[in-house]
């Protein structure tokens, strides 16, 4: 498949994975709020637990919420599952277009690990499995009766992958994975557990015998557990455009930190919904998001903000001509890329000049540029366009 129907395949995937994403995620948000929102009837029903009524799009809507379920089943009764499935399988299908057909550029860092394709996917498929068991396995532990104590050791789990995983992969792929991990997660528990649990609660009232009750409550939990994933997954699906926290030497701690936030985060939304005062909660995690960027802050180095001696345009250039624009150019010689990426063109001293702020960012400070470093920029290379960028990226 050549590279312009691989990007066209990379765009249709993501949009995908995006629409089918915000469903799933949107859904979830909805049935957590009106469990939340739920009121006893105005008037009495048998069997009734709670009631709504909203108002949306020029319509009045009333929702009721049974107790265990109704005496009669519908003729209609809607489940909400594919929304899950479909966003873990364009999300599967992403990882596997860009992370594994694309493993020397994206998934493979050799300054890393000496890893070849075969290995490196081995890996990362082996990180969704595993992560998979070892989560159901504590599920079913009486340790899951303990929320706190089992939050605490989900984070420290996924603490623990994502700090093996940055020393296996790319940055940008050890974030991708735990990702990954956390999303097979999720759709695992829709599909093992949340849609049997469910399907048996609907067998058993038209065999009209009792449901099982531990079957409910492993549902129930779980689906606890997916709304508290959510926002976290979501920052990771959007990481790659930071680099200023995959490629920090602290990423696998950066990445904890903000899972902290985004969990704290939909835990204030959560005890809002419930009516609970929580007015501390969201502006906490606001400070620890501006800690986290404070103390993940680039240090400047001793000489790196000099008179820029030794670093001229026509040096810089010639860097920027080896290692940048063999991406980042009208006519890209890298196969891979049939335009620049980003539209970033680096062919004229003008370009050159007006990408020297991304420069900084990306080939010198964060070093996730170039991709996968096929093109062997060095450690000299960089230090010199960083101290021709810092010192005024002057052309002459």
């Amino acid at each position: 498949m050549g590279a312009h129907a691989l990007q066209w395949l990379n765009l249709a995937l993501r949009w995908a994975h995006v629409i089918t994403g915000v469903a799933w995620i949107g859904t979830s948000f909805y049935f957590n709020w009106l469990n939340s929102r739920m009121h006893p009837p105005e008037r009495a029903e048998p069997g009734v637990a709670g009631e709504l009524w909203s108002v949306h799009g020029g319509g009045f809507y009333r929702v009721v919420k049974y107790t265990v379920a109704p005496e009669r089943l519908p003729r209609t009764l809607h489940w909400f599952k594919w929304e899950a499935y479909a966003t873990w399988l364009t999300g599967v299908a992403l990882l596997v277009l860009v992370y594994y057909v694309g493993a020397r550029a994206y998934l493979i860092d050799a300054q890393v690990a000496a890893l070849g394709p075969a290995a490196a996917i081995a890996i990362g498929v082996g990180t969704l499995v595993v992560a998979w068991l070892v989560y159901d396995g504590l599920c079913r532990t009486p340790l899951a009766e303990r929320p706190g104590l089992f939050a605490a050791l989900l984070l420290a789990l996924g603490t623990a992958l994502a700090l093996g995983l940055t020393r296996v992969f790319s940055a940008r792929a050890a974030y991708m994975h735990v990702g990954a991990a956390l999303g097979t997660i999720m759709a695992a528990n829709v599909l093992m557990v949340i849609i049997p649990a469910q399907r048996e609660m609907v067998a058993a009232m038209t065999a009209g015998r009792d449901p099982d009750a531990a079957r409910g409550r492993q549902a129930a939990l779980r689906s606890l557990h997916n709304n508290y994933f959510t926002l976290p997954v979501l920052f990771i699906m959007v990481s790659a455009h930071y680099p200023e926290t995959f490629a920090h030497r602290w990423n696998w701690l950066i990445l904890a930190g903000l899972s902290v936030v985004g969990v704290a985060t939909r835990h204030w939304f959560n005890l809002r919904n419930q009516g609970r005062r929580n007015a501390w909660l969201l502006p906490a995690a606001t400070l620890g998001m501006i800690a986290l960027a404070v103390v993940t802050a680039p240090r400047t180095t001793p000489g790196a903000s000099g008179s820029g001696d030794g670093a001229t345009f026509a040096e810089v250039r010639v860097v920027v001509a080896r290692r940048c624009a063999p991406c980042h150019s009208s006519a890209p010689t890298n196969s891979a890329f049939p335009t620049a990426p980003k539209g970033v063109l680096l062919d004229t001293p003008d370009q050159i000049q007006s990408a020297a702020p991304r420069m900084l960012a990306v080939a010198v400070e964060s070093q996730t540029m170039p991709l996968g470093n096929l093109t062997g920029m060095t450690s000299e290379e960089r230090e010199l366009l960083g101290q021709w960028i810092r010192s005024g990226a002057r052309l002459r």
